[in-house]
Parts: C-alpha cells; structure tokens; sequence
C-alpha cells in the first residue's frame, strides 16, 4: 500500500510516540532481544490488526511463528509488576490532576476449559450471566485530561488459591494467598498512594461500597470516597431514639420532595446522565471536619427506581461534588470497553500467572498511550483521535 505524504507523516508521528512510550519500560528488559519483542507487542496491540493473539502479532512483526511472541509472555526474565510502576509515573506525567477520581471495578474473561489460572464458573458482567471466566479487578484513573487503566489484580477465587497442585501448573506464586476483590482494591489503593498518584476522590460499585474494612480503611487513610451500596445496608443516623443504624431506603424515604435536586452525573452514550440526587446527613458522631452521607439517585422517568451511595469527605462538601464522583464509576467501564476493543485487553492466548499479567500490563501501557495521545490532540485542537494509525 502506497502511503500519501500527510499519512506518512501522520504515521511517523504517532510510531516515534511508541517509541518514546516503550522508552519508560526499556530499563525492565535486561537483554535487547525481549526488549525489541516488547517494543513490537506495543506497536502490534496499537495496530489495526483483527485479533490481538499470537499468530497476528507475530505477523505484523514480520515473524514466520509466534514463538517469538510467546518467549516474551511466558519465556523471557521481566518482571510486570516494575513496568506497572512505570505505567503509573507515565500517567502521572501526562494525565495526572489533584481532582482526579479513582475507581475500582471488574471485568470478565471469557475462557474455555480449566487450564487458565483462575479460571472457573463465576459471573461475568462481560457475558452478563455465570460461566467459565477469569476476573481482572482494575484500578482506573480519570482525570480532567483522560480516563485509563492504572492497576490490575488477576481474581484468583478460593478453590484455586486452596489447590496447590493447580497452582505450581499455573505458576502461581507461593506467597500469593486468596484475597477478596475489596482487599484485591485495597492493594491497589496502597500501591497507588505509595507511588503518589494524584487524587481527590475513589468511587466503586455495591462490591466494595458494601466492605465495611474496605470503607473504614479508607476512613483511616482519610481517603474521600462516594461508594455504592446496596439498599438493605444499615448506617449510623441521628434518629428520634438518638444514633442508630437504620436501612439505606428507610433513610431515603424521609427526604422532602424540595430536597431533591435535578443533575447531570456526567455524560453518556446518549448525552447527559440527569437524575434527582439528594444527600443525607449520617455519623452523627463523626470526626470533626469530615462530612458522612448517604447519597441518593433517583430515576427521573421511573421515581421509584432509586440507588445508594455512602460518601465521606471534607465538611462543606457540595452535592454537585458528590454527583460529579458517583457519576465517574462509569469512566472504567468506558476503559475496559476501549481496551478491549482497541488493544486487545481480552485477546490473550495464555493460560499462566505470568502470561496474563505481561499481556494485561503491556495492553493496559497502550491504552494509557492512547489516553494521553486523546489529551494533547484535545489541547491542540485536533478532532477525531480514536485509535494509533500504525501499520505493518
């Protein structure tokens, strides 16, 4: 394919932004072969190539197999956790802001047979039912410049963490012990306040909202957070018979109808995301300076049709704040869709701890370029960024 002048351009500059990208993790790679290998996985999960599997990737590289390709998941001495360091100073630079929102989630992989480290009938929001999965809990960054993937844990569900012969097969590590996906959160939040990620606030879904540890550790690190709860979570309120727990929708069922106050959570798909929010004051025994709340959604169409959030943070805070928070959960659900659809998140080919962490953080590494390439085509203003132009 003959390329014209602009197009070349276009794909030089993009191609040197790879390069400079795979410069941050080259230090990790002790020998220039699996450092090379590692520069072409990049380029290849950038590509417009169909599927992200081995035999492409290895195509587009120029390679007759994909062994090359495979040498680098599961052959090569590298370590993923250190180029996750780098990843995150990478976002820091080129996305970071003190407004920033965290946010926590899950994503399924759909996988065939019991090979596959944590493989196992489990509910997948990926395939919207229970089946044969793997279940990545992220940690996601969204900020005034862009939205990606900061950090990852592989879900590894008590009967393979008890299965030790499953476990040497698969390569798990021996210090690695079952831990649910609030503590798998909390990790990444450790993680993320050792490397000094920018934030202001942390968001997640009924799954860590409703971990009580998970929301008084991080009371105790006096970490801001709007987190979803279920209905039937009781909280401590200011009562008629003094403080007690009473249910999240008993709570909400006493605000006023004038108390209700119509925004927009952010926008979607189809535009603005507007509902009726209302906050209600809890911890009637709180530290002093901090403001507790319960936070309801109310559906604009369907009244009756209503969900929870408990927030704690710094007194005085407005409830636009508050709704501006809850309404970035949505931004990982954005990112997984992105990766997946633009670097291959979910294309991977192997079935050991080691393999699913280097392909996840390598494709999480492209997705953040394509954040930051989104970001700096924004301040320009240039239109139209979706995707890296790179060819083989």
């Amino acid at each position: 394919m003959v390329l014209g002048r602009d197009e070349v351009t276009e794909v030089a500059r993009w191609a040197e932004g790879i390069e400079r990208v795979h410069q941050c993790i080259a230090g990790r790679f002790g020998r220039p072969e699996p450092r090379r290998r590692a520069l072409e996985y990049l380029k290849g999960l950038l590509s417009p190539v169909e599927r992200k599997n081995g035999w492409q990737l290895a195509e587009r590289a120029g390679d007759s197999t994909p062994y090359g390709v495979q040498r680098l998941l599961s052959g090569y001495v590298w370590d993923a956790d250190l180029v996750r360091d780098d990843l995150k100073q990478y976002v820091i630079e080129h996305l970071g802001h003190g407004d920033a929102v965290l946010v926590v989630d899950e994503t399924g992989f759909i996988k065939k047979g019991e090979k596959s480290v944590g493989v196992q009938r489990q509910y997948s929001g990926t395939a919207g039912r229970t089946g044969n999965s793997q279940i990545g809990v992220f940690l996601a960054y969204a900020s005034a410049k862009g939205r990606t993937l900061l950090d990852r844990e592989l879900y590894l569900p008590r009967v393979w963490a008890d299965d030790w012969a499953r476990r040497r097969e698969a390569g798990v590590p021996e210090s690695i012990r079952f831990r649910t996906k609030p503590e798998q959160a909390q990790v990444m939040l450790e993680r993320a306040l050792e490397s000094g990620v920018p934030f202001a606030w942390f968001t997640g879904d009924e799954v860590y909202g409703s971990d009580r540890n998970l929301r008084l550790w991080l009371e105790r690190k006096e970490i801001p957070h709007v987190m979803a709860i279920k209905s039937n979570e009781k909280l401590w309120a200011l009562t008629d018979r003094g403080p007690l727990q009473v249910r999240t929708d008993r709570l909400a069922s006493q605000v006023a109808e004038s108390e209700w106050v119509r925004c927009s959570a952010g926008d979607g798909a189809k535009g603005p995301r507007v509902y009726d929010w209302a906050a209600v004051e809890i911890r009637p025994l709180g530290e002093p300076g901090k403001g507790y709340w319960l936070l309801a959604r109310r559906s604009v169409a369907n009244p009756e049709e209503l969900a929870y959030y408990v927030c704690y943070g710094p007194s005085g805070t407005a409830l636009e704040e508050l709704v501006r928070v809850a309404g970035r959960r949505w931004t990982i659900e954005e990112c997984f869709e992105e990766a997946k659809g633009q670097v291959g998140l979910d294309q991977y080919e192997v079935r050991r701890w080691d393999g699913w962490y280097r392909h996840i953080t390598l494709a999480m590494l492209a997705h953040a370029y394509l954040a930051v390439i989104r970001n700096q085509a924004a301040e320009q203003g240039e239109k139209g960024v979706t995707t890296a132009p790179v060819r083989s």
